[in-house]
């Protein structure tokens, strides 16, 4: 059995870009910043770390809320799952993102 589940809580960083696919389901995509923040133990400085995580969402419903109240600084909780997908550059070389994609229900175990 394998286990691929992401959870954040962060804020985005724009507004949420709507796109729709070829066979008119909305898509939801944007970018969530997760802070974390710790003491130096040597010098007692407080230190942070910022890392930004690249979302989709393909639940259609939830692409919906999430264009009509979902903006620029929102605090949002997500569960979804890492995706890494492939694609070539101009210049010929392939290329890697990695997401969080949060999809439609499923009835598979």
């Amino acid at each position: 059995m394998a286990l691929n589940e992401v959870s954040l809580i962060g804020n985005l960083g724009r507004d949420p870009e709507i796109r729709f696919t070829q066979a008119g389901r909305k898509v939801a995509n944007f970018s969530v910043a997760t802070t974390e923040k710790w003491t130096d133990k040597d010098t007692g400085e407080v230190k942070e770390r910022t890392e930004w995580h690249r979302v989709v969402i393909f639940a259609e419903g939830l692409a919906g809320v999430v264009e009509q109240y979902v903006k620029k600084g929102s605090r949002v909780f997500l569960r979804g799952k890492l995706r890494t997908r492939k694609w070539q550059g101009q210049d010929g070389k392939d290329n890697y993102t990695t997401e969080v994609v949060l999809e439609g229900f499923s009835a598979k175990p």
